[in-house]
């Protein structure tokens, strides 16, 4: 899941700056995230999933097909 996080972002050209604060989240804490230091909650992995309009089965690598869930 770190290595998708990361990838995401930087694929957008995004620093993990600009991701933490969408996320409403310390820059530190973010990276921690992105490092594996730290779980992400499913709050914010709930938020990253809408931020980058991708499944959470994607995010948590179950899946390869990123179609976020249809509400």
């Amino acid at each position: 899941m770190k290595l998708r996080i990361k990838d995401m972002r930087e694929d957008r050209d995004l620093s993990q700056e600009a991701v933490a604060q969408a996320l409403h989240i310390p820059r530190a804490t973010y990276c921690n995230y992105e490092t594996g230091r730290r779980n992400i909650p499913n709050d914010v992995l709930c938020s990253l999933a809408d931020f980058y309009n991708v499944s959470l089965d994607y995010l948590l690598g179950r899946s390869d097909d990123c179609t976020p869930f249809r509400k």
